[in-house]
């Protein structure tokens, strides 16, 4: 039991648990660059891991391997910075490097310079890294602003017109306009952008959304909130983003799955070229392999706008990112356009049934030179 690991490490001496830790420590390393390569090897065998069900690398290492998302990121991202260059690997096992400095490095590593940053990387901190970074790829200067010191006594409030939000909006902490009390209301001042937008669970079935919105964005928003004022008083961004998530989602599946609220029926057989006798009609397929939009409303609802893949364990692949409409009989074998014959797969298994039919094909690697 890995319980009593706590009582024979409370037995040891002083000086043994101290050799203890360190030889665990160089253990822990050298499975690390272990890890990494074999990971690196299973990248370019992907067939391996989608044939049990898993669309993406990353997904294999968080559901089989048990690591969690940040360290299946940091062991990929270093997988394949060591496929370009191995002799990062001998620097994992022995410290020099740690997987967050070869995630931020890998990037900006070239045949031509690896050796120099390298070099220069081995044994530093996280922040010496980012200087280090910041010298390879430098970035612009942030841009000043100005912003209200807490404890100065706010002038008094101006009542609302017509068009201007409600005083509230400006006292809401809301990620979209929350930059803003910050600025100048006279001279605004782009505010930098985060790194990445943050999404984040705060109660059941309620999320935070924080985002940087340009100035035009900006404009947009206090138009709206200004059309707005009856149907939500306070201007709240959070329900102005609902109503237009809600419009772009209509929107977009409206041109990716024709999605209708009255979908028209499919087209009849059209007479002449298609009709019974022709030879158009003579064969097993339609005369495109680009499915219609009745075929596609089909194969997504039928799907649950998930991949279709079921491994033949039972396991249902997981990934509902760059979907592709699959032909289960290949079009090349005669397989129809028709919505029996069309399912949604991943962009990993589109590739790996195609590759149980016609044998696999040679392809690039993210990461490769």
């Amino acid at each position: 039991m890995n319980t009593n690991l706590l009582a024979l490490a409370s037995g040891l001496s002083d000086q043994e648990l101290l050799v203890r830790i360190a030889a665990l420590a160089g253990k822990e390393r050298d499975g690390c660059a272990e890890l990494v390569a074999h990971l690196a090897e299973l990248e370019t065998r992907s067939s391996l891991y989608a044939a049990d069900g898993y669309g993406t690398l990353f997904t294999y290492c968080r559901e089989v391997l048990k690591l969690s998302e940040d360290a299946a990121c940091n062991r990929i991202s270093a997988a394949r910075a060591c496929r370009r260059f191995p002799v990062i690997l001998d620097a994992l096992a022995s410290g020099e490097l740690s997987l967050t400095s070869v995630r931020m490095l890998s990037p900006h590593l070239t045949p031509e310079n690896h050796q120099a940053v390298l070099a220069r990387a081995s044994g530093r901190s996280r922040r010496e890294i980012e200087a280090l970074v910041a010298e390879l790829a430098p970035r612009p200067d942030v841009p000043s602003f100005v912003r209200k010191l807490p404890g100065v006594t706010p002038p008094a409030p101006t009542p609302p017109s017509a068009t201007a939000p409600p005083p509230a909006i400006e006292a809401k902490p809301s990620a979209v306009v929350a930059s803003e009390s910050a600025l100048s209301m006279s001279a605004p001042t782009p505010v930098p952008a985060t790194r990445r937008p943050i999404v984040v669970t705060t109660s059941p079935e309620r999320y935070r959304v924080q985002f940087t919105i340009g100035e035009e964005s900006h404009d947009r928003l206090r138009r709206v909130q200004a059309l707005l004022r009856r149907e939500i008083p306070d201007g709240d961004p959070g329900a102005i983003f609902d109503r237009a998530i809600a419009l772009l989602l209509e929107k977009v599946e409206r041109q990716k799955l024709g999605a209708a609220t009255k979908p028209r029926a499919p087209r009849s057989i059209r007479p002449g070229a298609d009709s019974p006798g022709s030879s158009a009609a003579s064969s097993p397929r339609l005369a495109s392999r680009h499915a219609a939009s009745h075929i596609k409303r089909s194969a997504w609802r039928d799907d649950g706008g998930q991949c279709g893949f079921v491994s033949k364990d039972g396991r249902r692949c997981t990934e509902r990112a760059f979907l592709e409409f699959h032909h289960i009989r290949p079009y090349a074998l005669g397989g129809p356009t028709s919505a029996e014959n069309i399912s949604l797969r991943c962009r990993r298994h589109n590739q790996y049934e195609a590759e149980l039919v016609f044998g696999p094909r040679t392809r690039r690697l993210e990461g490769d030179s």
